[in-house]
């Protein structure tokens, strides 16, 4: 059967339960989201659940797509996975996406019986094998962001708005608002942290490049990117910066950070999940990139500037650095801080304060 054949047999399901399996990490899930309104859009009257990890699955809470969200415990051994293989399996889901594409989704994805489920072309581990159907174009030389999009094409509803949908309450808004009271604008936000230390320009670099701007500075980060949080602070107080600067690192939950991203005037930040965050929720980013390729892992919309060293071995996608002795990390002095101020400064520019 031909792609636009078992499009049209998809697209004419009428499922009753559907299961979204997307358990990480914050930046993947952030721009997965937009698919629940297009599977409410296709297959209108079908609960969607949402399996996700345990610690991203407060940001889902009170989607206004979502049936439910299936909580999947990372560490939690295999007693509590065989469990929630168990529940899938019970759920009784008519249609299924894995859009994670490993060994453990593979086998969610097949523990849940559906006879459909669909995967991506970037499905690996041997996870593709546990799908019916994977969808076309969806390789890993797609940018993560169209890849995603490529579901809402294929179901014939490219043209819904996509939009993440976190749902924020009045008590996080107030919160935002007390951290921001006073702050002159623009504020810009730093988020020096990321998962892969090769990910990790260094903190200092962050301070210097937002050093003297007019407006203020939020530094933002979980709890183990306190550290990181507190040399920001630290280089600007050393630099002699005026600009008035403030850490809630470690003092958020996922809605707080999301609430408050939507607040700032800019981000800046490492390729990581707050950066993926802040731009779902509309507000300019200044990426930053060594390891990662812009193209394929930063959002999309000419709002954002994403910068990216120029090293041989730059977006490799190594977790640790392939090079030794003094060419150690070199794509982080690679990176000019010249490059990421200027970046900051045209966003600053063509952008009033929010």
């Amino acid at each position: 059967m031909g792609h636009n054949a078992r499009a049209a047999e998809i697209r004419g399901l009428t499922p009753s339960r559907i299961a979204v399996i997307k358990p990480s990490a914050l930046g993947d899930i952030v721009q997965a989201l937009p698919l629940a309104r297009v599977l409410s859009r296709a297959y209108p009257g079908a609960a969607i659940s949402w399996v996700v990890n345990r610690e991203f699955q407060e940001l889902l809470a009170g989607h206004p797509c979502l049936a439910e969200t299936i909580p999947f415990d990372r560490r939690g051994g295999l007693k509590l996975y065989l469990a929630l293989l168990r529940t899938l399996r019970s759920k009784r889901f008519d249609l299924v996406f894995d859009f994670q594409g490993l060994l453990r989704t593979g086998c969610m994805t097949w523990a849940t019986g559906a006879p459909v489920r669909m995967g991506l072309h970037t499905a690996r581990e041997g996870s593709r094998f546990s799908c019916t159907d994977l969808i076309p174009e969806t390789g890993r030389d797609v940018p993560a962001h169209l890849r995603y999009w490529r579901v809402a094409e294929y179901l014939g509803f490219a043209e819904v708005p996509p939009s993440a949908e976190i749902a924020i309450t009045a008590e996080e808004q107030a919160w935002v608002y007390e951290q921001l009271r006073g702050l002159p604008r623009p504020v810009v936000a730093v988020h020096a942290g990321a998962g892969w230390v090769t990910k990790r320009w260094p903190a200092e670099n962050f301070a210097l490049a937002v050093q003297g701007l007019a407006g203020s500075v939020v530094v933002v980060g979980s709890r183990g990117e306190q550290p990181l949080a507190d040399a920001v602070l630290a280089k600007l107080r050393e630099s002699g910066s005026s600009a008035p600067a403030i850490s809630v690192a470690g003092r958020t939950n996922l809605k707080q950070l999301a609430a408050l991203l939507t607040s700032v005037d800019l981000a800046v930040s490492n390729d990581s999940g707050p950066m993926h965050l802040a731009a779902a929720q509309g507000t300019p980013v200044v990426g930053v990139f060594t390891c990662t390729s812009p193209r394929l892992s930063g959002p999309g919309g000419p709002q954002h500037e994403l910068v990216a060293t120029s090293v041989d071995c730059a977006a490799s996608y190594c977790k640790l650095c392939p090079k030794k002795g003094p060419a150690h990390l070199a794509c982080f002095d690679a990176l000019p801080i010249s490059r990421v101020r200027a970046a900051i400064e045209r966003i600053l520019n063509r952008a009033p304060a929010r």
